[in-house]
């Protein structure tokens, strides 16, 4: 590939841009059924990405698309990635979007390299290279932007499965179903602190009763979140240890002296209550 194969498919692409963008959208209309709204989005990217493609071929290093000279094609990829992505379409669908641009662009070489076959195949290689690469890039972007949404959700689900609950004046709980990891238990510790903060509670109960196991790292966790809500002047009650549990964190031999547990969240309120008339 050669910088003169560049400029010639920058001239192409400048000059025919129109007919490019609309015989690339209409071949994937064709193909592709979608929404009005989908469609007139689609078409606005074809014509928006044309001009970016002639700058890029006409300055760029050919042998790459992430140069400086690729920014604004790249940009516009990452936007339809983007768009796509969070629209609920596919990786393979949206990379395919970008290789529709071949069957145009190939036709229009063909009409201008009639009488060249050397040339012809030469600057449609040179073509085929560059959209490929164009293709796989926006399979990158499209990841990048599903891992953000999966990240994004897995958050929400997280802060979805630790809500604290005001339960007395002065007095929340934290409810705990499931396995508690380091990612969740810093959600959990984010959602007490930002609660008693907000509440100006005194006490917290944190009930243990749906954790399937209690292992050293799950009463670390549990102890730092506890160390935390002391610092912001809230004590804790720790509620819901099963016998089974009990053995094991006494077999562990995890310390929970400083720790005032109960075995139910029930007896766990009924201390709290307490422990907030004792303060009135």
């Amino acid at each position: 590939m050669t910088i003169n194969d560049g400029l010639l498919l920058a001239g192409l692409v400048r000059e025919h841009a129109h007919a490019l963008g609309t015989e690339w959208y209409e071949g994937h209309a064709a193909t592709v059924r979608v929404g009005a709204n989908e469609a007139e989005r689609s078409r606005d990217q074809c014509f928006r990405f044309m001009p970016a493609l002639a700058e890029a071929l006409a300055t760029a290093d050919l042998d790459t698309v992430d140069g400086r000279a690729w920014a604004d094609a790249r940009r516009q990829l990452d936007e339809i990635s983007a768009g796509r992505a969070n629209g609920g379409s596919t990786a393979a669908a949206t990379a395919t979007f970008i290789f529709f641009l071949k069957q145009p662009l190939f036709a229009l070489l063909r009409a201008y390299f009639a009488g060249d076959a050397y040339t012809l195949a030469r600057v449609s290689w040179t073509a085929s290279v560059i959209i490929d690469r164009l293709g796989l890039y926006t399979l990158e972007a499209f990841q990048r932007t599903r891992d953000l949404i999966v990240s994004r959700q897995q958050r929400e689900l997280l802060e979805l499965s630790t809500p604290v609950i005001n339960l007395w004046d002065g007095i929340l709980a934290l409810p705990l179903i499931g396995t508690l990891d380091s990612a969740r238990a810093q959600v959990v510790m984010e959602s007490l602190l930002d609660k008693i903060v907000a509440s100006g509670a005194h006490t917290a109960i944190i009930d243990i009763t749906g954790v399937p196991t209690v292992d050293t790292l799950v009463a670390q966790h549990l102890l730092k979140t506890i160390a935390a809500a002391r610092l912001m002047g809230a004590e804790c009650v720790l509620s819901g240890i099963r016998p089974q549990i009990a053995q094991t964190i006494v077999h562990l031999g995890i310390e929970l002296d400083t720790v005032l547990t109960k075995a139910t969240l029930a007896d766990a309120l009924v201390t709290a209550v307490q422990h907030a008339g004792a303060r009135s």
